[in-house]
């Protein structure tokens, strides 16, 4: 798609974006407080780096929330669902559970009380994939094709200002709530994850003020069987003719990025940054360049399309992780962490952003809480595993060289990519049937 460049940016005056915005904000807010920032929690308390690892399977929820997408999409939740409406119930429910899970997170201590925490933590994994489940169906029923790239954008902002506010915010406060500035305090992380359990209203208000929508009654084509496997056999319907080159692009697009991430806190912990740097450099710089990418990434597929994109984004993110094993060279320069974070950050926003409007292209409306969710699942469950073994990989041979094998693995993104491209190159850029 080609058109006027201001043209393209002109998408972003919806009322819907702002929305969108925030409720991206709201499903960006659990992830990392179960994984990046719980890393580095961790380890300051002197957890081992390969439990560490393993730990972070924690996330591997949302790898799984398909199996019980389909209740999502199905049943209504009692008295809410009759009030706000089908997917706004579910999405009130489950940042009320968010919320109260980041609570039992922030109440048991890592030295004393681990397994009491992974379970918290597991709990609001589930409660996090609930909300994203719910989410990602509203964006994709509340707006045409042609707006998705937008929304995507927004979404992608906001869920990247969550994790930034859950990242860098939490390390930020736990720093301010330390009686001393060195060594592991766990009053000072309960006050922290108390204050990400309050963030949580932000989505609840944003919950009530969307119109109400009424969630797409299901279409019965004769070619798809009615009841809760209807949403798998539609996908498998419409694209089995490419599904095994499908299936291994969704699978490995966000791999290289998911797997450093998991060390990439220790990894700053153990280089020598303090707390304090970390969340300045990643509130300051991280939240700019990653509210900038998803920005450009809007914009630029919507004038230039998904397939486009797709390339650039694969590219881009993988490459961009070549600067952390540079820095593992340098020790603790702030410069070059400036730069890592910020470029990483940029080409995140710009995957992400191609990525999310990638794969609300698959789905089909009447399905779209089961299909989406199956589909970003299938994106986390292999990364996801892979992470798990990220300690253990570190410890064997370093920052620098796991850094660069997370740089390489994009090129298995790339393959499969070209392998769509060549085989069904309208996969890439049509709009739901």
């Amino acid at each position: 798609m080609n058109g006027n460049p201001a043209s393209a940016w002109r998408v972003y005056r919806d009322p819907r974006i702002l929305r969108m915005l925030v409720l991206g904000f709201a499903a960006g807010l659990p992830l990392l407080l179960i994984y990046g920032t719980l890393s580095f929690r961790l380890r300051e308390a002197g957890i081992d780096r390969a439990t560490i690892g393993f730990l972070s399977w924690v996330a591997l929820v949302y790898a799984f929330k398909w199996t019980w997408a389909p209740l999502v999409d199905r049943f209504d939740i009692p008295f809410l669902g009759a009030r706000l409406g089908h997917r706004r119930a579910w999405l009130l429910a489950a940042q009320c559970a968010v919320a109260a899970g980041l609570l039992c997170m922030g109440r048991f201590d890592a030295q004393t009380q681990l397994p009491l925490l992974a379970a918290s933590a597991l709990f609001t994994a589930f409660a996090g994939a609930t909300q994203d489940i719910s989410l990602d169906a509203y964006r994709i029923e509340s707006a045409p094709p042609e707006l998705q790239g937008a929304l995507a954008a927004a979404y992608q902002a906001g869920y990247r200002i969550g994790m930034i506010w859950a990242g860098a915010g939490a390390l930020w406060l736990a720093a301010r709530a330390a009686p001393t500035p060195d060594g592991y305090h766990p009053g000072a992380w309960t006050a922290a994850y108390g204050v990400m359990a309050g963030s949580m209203i932000a989505g609840m208000l944003a919950v009530l003020a969307t119109p109400y929508h009424a969630k797409p009654a299901p279409r019965q084509d004769g070619a798809t069987p009615p009841g809760i496997l209807a949403p798998f056999a539609d996908l498998a319907r419409r694209y089995r003719h490419h599904a095994l080159a499908l299936l291994g692009l969704v699978a490995t697009y966000r791999l290289a990025n998911i797997v450093m991430g998991v060390m990439a806190n220790p990894f700053y912990h153990d280089i020598g940054f303090t707390k304090d740097q970390v969340a300045a450099v990643s509130k300051i710089y991280g939240l700019a360049m990653a509210i900038l990418g998803g920005l450009v990434g809007g914009a630029m597929t919507a004038r230039h399309g998904i397939a486009r994109m797709m390339w650039i984004g694969a590219f881009f993110s993988s490459a961009s992780i070549l600067l952390y094993a540079w820095l593992a060279t340098r020790g603790a320069d702030l410069t070059v962490l400036v730069l890592a974070v910020s470029t990483d950050n940029f080409a995140e926003g710009i995957a992400g952003t191609v990525f999310i409007a990638f794969l609300s292209a698959l789905t089909r409306s009447e399905y779209s809480a089961t299909q989406y969710a199956a589909l970003s699942s299938l994106t986390l469950l292999l990364p996801k595993f892979i992470a798990g073994f990220s300690g253990v990989a570190v410890d064997a041979v370093g920052y620098p060289a796991f850094f660069a094998a997370c740089a390489a693995s994009g090129v298995v993104a790339l393959g499969f990519l070209w392998s769509v491209a060549r085989v069904s190159p309208a996969v890439l850029a049509g709009p739901r049937s």
